[in-house]
């Protein structure tokens, strides 16, 4: 790049497969870095797709929003339309089977497994975009295993000689024969972090990981996500337990609702508390992952009347839930992070987690929350009751979760090891 040609303010290309307001951590993830780089002098454009769940990108009947153009100052949001493959979900997931089956192949597909990604999701008006867009000065794309957008992205940026910074995401599951894992690190989504100028990990377990498999470790940064504090106090308790008319303690969970996020499993853990005679509440906030709610309409009535299903709940809703609450559990194998952990900490809640993917580099069993085994039902019961019943030691990892948050996990300590990254390889580079 010739500095003396370059922009005042530099352009910044973000690829996302959603945005807000599709409802998940990694797109507030992506929400926070645009906003605060266009705070921070940067032309920021995010391309992304009209899906506001991730199932649209294989069920039209999904939700999904306008396509087009949206500007808010020097922030440009650019939506493309998701292309169907044939056949629906059967046709998304014969193609992922498919790519999965060749790496068994006893010679090199993974350049043929980039050329096929580009289906996973399908958005070839955002392709087409790319390949007639111009003049950024450096691009970041998320996540896997939505692989097609960043794929496209980081060969724009090759074909230009700009540089491309990488947030995977990756989920590595309870153990490494998950199946989890496997759809997160086939040999050309591991290929495409080790083309990347940086990549920025969540976690050090992901880092590990990604250096185990080839990516030189210069290249890797560990930032993971942050919280606004100021964004997530001021919720209250009171007023959240008199509008569902709650008494007892609350045991929560914020999220998509499904076998893999661990809500199967608390669901049958509070079963076997309110067996032992516990009046605890049980409030289930988020949306239903497809199939999620036959589960639940298939469960006896003694058990539906003894939880709280509230679907996708707003912010206010979210804090009071937060202020009400008396122990979050999300014991799930699909996280590479798990932002909602730092806001039940800004709440100084104790927070229960899974021995799985990156969990256990965010929680401290003990310390500030507790791990259990991913789908050990008895295992996360007792620790449930645990924190219940010891409100002192509940407390002691509240605090100490709070306390960690504030001093590593803001947005602000965030952004700024972001912001050096990409002063780096502006510099690097030109």
């Amino acid at each position: 790049m010739d500095s003396s040609a370059a922009p005042t303010t530099p352009r910044l290309l973000i690829t996302c497969p959603y945005y807000v307001p599709a409802q998940s951590g990694a797109a507030r993830h992506m929400l926070e870095l645009a906003k605060r780089s266009a705070s921070e002098g940067w032309q920021v454009t995010v391309y992304t797709t009209n899906a506001l769940d991730f199932d649209y990108f294989w069920d039209r009947r999904a939700k999904k929003t306008k396509t087009g153009t949206e500007r808010e100052d020097s922030l440009i949001i650019r939506r493309f339309a998701v292309r169907h493959l044939p056949l629906g979900k059967y046709g998304y997931f014969g193609w992922r089977k498919l790519m999965s089956l060749l790496t068994r192949l006893p010679f090199d597909t993974t350049e043929l497994l980039l050329r096929m990604c580009l289906f996973t999701p399908w958005v070839p008006s955002l392709y087409q975009e790319l390949h007639e867009d111009g003049d950024y000065d450096l691009v970041h794309a998320y996540t896997l295993p939505f692989d097609s957008l960043a794929y496209a992205a980081q060969r724009y940026a090759q074909q230009r000689g700009i540089p491309f910074v990488f947030t995977p995401l990756t989920h590595l599951g309870e153990n490494a024969k998950s199946a989890v894992r496997e759809h997160y690190t086939l040999p050309h989504q591991i290929e495409m972090s080790r083309r990347s100028n940086r990549v920025l990990a969540q976690t050090s377990i992901e880092r590990d990981y990604l250096i185990g498999k080839g990516v030189p470790a210069a290249k890797i940064v560990v930032v993971g996500p942050g919280v606004d504090p100021k964004s997530i106090k001021g919720g209250h308790g009171e007023r959240f337990r008199q509008r569902h008319d709650l008494d007892g303690p609350i045991v929560f969970y914020i999220g998509v609702h499904a076998y893999d996020k661990g809500t199967v499993h608390l669901i049958k853990a509070m079963q076997l508390l309110w067996k032992r005679g516990s009046k605890a509440n049980l409030v289930l906030a988020g949306a239903h992952f497809p199939g999620f709610g036959r589960y639940l309409d298939s469960l006896p009535q003694e058990i539906r009347d003894r939880y709280l299903v509230l679907g996708h709940v707003d912010e206010e809703e979210k804090r009071d839930l937060l202020a009400a609450g008396d122990v979050f559990v999300m014991a799930s194998r699909t996280d590479s992070f798990g932002i909602v952990y730092l806001e039940a900490w800004i709440y100084k809640k104790p927070v229960i987690g899974a021995l799985s993917g990156g969990v256990p580099d965010v929680i401290t069993h003990e310390r500030d929350g507790l791990l259990v085994s991913f789908g050990d039902i008895s295992e996360l019961a007792r620790a449930i009751e645990r924190l219940l019943h010891d409100k002192k030691f509940a407390e002691c990892l509240g605090h100490v979760g709070y306390k960690k948050t504030m001093a590593q996990h803001t947005w602000k300590h965030k952004y700024a090891l972001v912001s050096r990254v990409y002063e780096e390889l502006l510099h690097s580079l030109s």
